[in-house]
């Protein structure tokens, strides 16, 4: 209550109900976005209760040098939630699009955490995508846990670049707060879905409308609600116990499995059902639990998905 913290790519997806929760929680919020200008990033921001009061806009950009340095002084703590999420087919250059802004990204801003002395913790949001990507066998008896951690080589020979992005990202992180004294932790969600509060459709999101039409459909979903990811920041930045990462998946099941509950949700959309599916591997809860995180039910996070891309007219049934 009444301390001020930092929400990077504070327009983002899961970042916006963090910003809508600090600003319940009592908290003063310094968002980071790359255009203030921009209705899109900031309107839906200076809509939520306390925001008036509590919430304070900065343009920012990953890339530059010291961008963060004034932004974070004074706070204290970080969420560093920016990183570049594009679609697969939408990536020509890996490298430059993905990769470089995310580690760079998120060494700028530990590098800004760093120079400020009234930073006392910092949470970056990471991906299951840098925990199941490597060799490993993954099958239904397999349980991943935080001690997992995707191999960047793998992520090349396979070319999974978001994967790879985010596993070189938390790498980054990790050694560059052990060797610069960061109290770090790291927040792990799998495929976040649940209602949108940003007025544009975030990626999670729009594979979820391919889902539907049967394009682009993945072999399993490690699917989590963005409510529980939002709580979950704050509970590890205000529980002084907390160490290391935090994977959260409240389900982990195959893309049949997917289709069936929203066949069962929505029986007037023409959802494909020729889509076969292997049993997947189990993802630990246990330390999300013991932070406290009740899990929102996937039927109720993919009802309220697809209740939000309708109310935002990104569907019609």
């Amino acid at each position: 209550m009444g301390k001020v913290v930092c929400v990077t790519g504070a327009s983002g997806y899961v970042a916006s109900w963090l910003v809508k929760l600090l600003l319940n929680h009592g908290y003063t919020v310094k968002g980071t976005v790359r255009n203030l200008s921009d209705p899109n990033k900031v309107a839906h921001l200076k809509a939520f209760e306390g925001a008036k009061e509590r919430l304070h806009l900065f343009e920012a950009n990953l890339t530059e040098h010291g961008s963060f340095d004034s932004i974070v002084d004074g706070c204290d703590g970080v969420f560093h939630t920016a990183s570049p999420v594009m679609a697969m087919d939408a990536i020509s250059d890996p490298q430059a699009e993905l990769i470089e802004p995310a580690v760079e990204g998120t060494l700028n801003v530990l590098k800004s955490c760093s120079k400020a002395a009234s930073v006392k913790r910092v949470v970056v949001t990471s991906s299951v995508a840098a925990v199941i990507c490597n060799r490993k066998p993954q099958g239904p008896d397999v349980v991943v846990d935080e001690t997992w951690f995707s191999d960047p080589e793998f992520c090349k020979e396979t070319k999974k670049w978001y994967w790879l992005a985010k596993t070189l990202a938390e790498e980054a992180a990790w050694k560059y707060a052990e060797e610069n004294g960061i109290n770090l932790l790291v927040i792990n969600p799998g495929f976040v879905i649940g209602p949108l509060l940003q007025p544009t459709l975030n990626a999670t999101s729009q594979h979820i409308l391919y889902l539907l039409k049967g394009k682009e459909i993945l072999p399993d979903y490690q699917f989590i609600d963005v409510r529980d990811v939002a709580h979950a920041h704050i509970l590890v930045f205000e529980n002084p116990s907390t160490t290391g990462r935090y994977i959260l998946v409240e389900q982990s099941i195959n893309c049949f499995e997917a289709l069936q509950i929203l066949r069962n949700l929505y029986p007037s959309l023409n959802i494909p059902n020729n889509v076969a599916g292997s049993p997947t591997f189990q993802v630990s809860k246990t330390k999300a639990q013991v932070l406290g995180i009740n899990f929102t039910p996937l039927e109720v996070s993919l009802k309220d998905t697809i209740d939000s891309l309708i109310e935002k007219n990104f569907l019609e049934l």
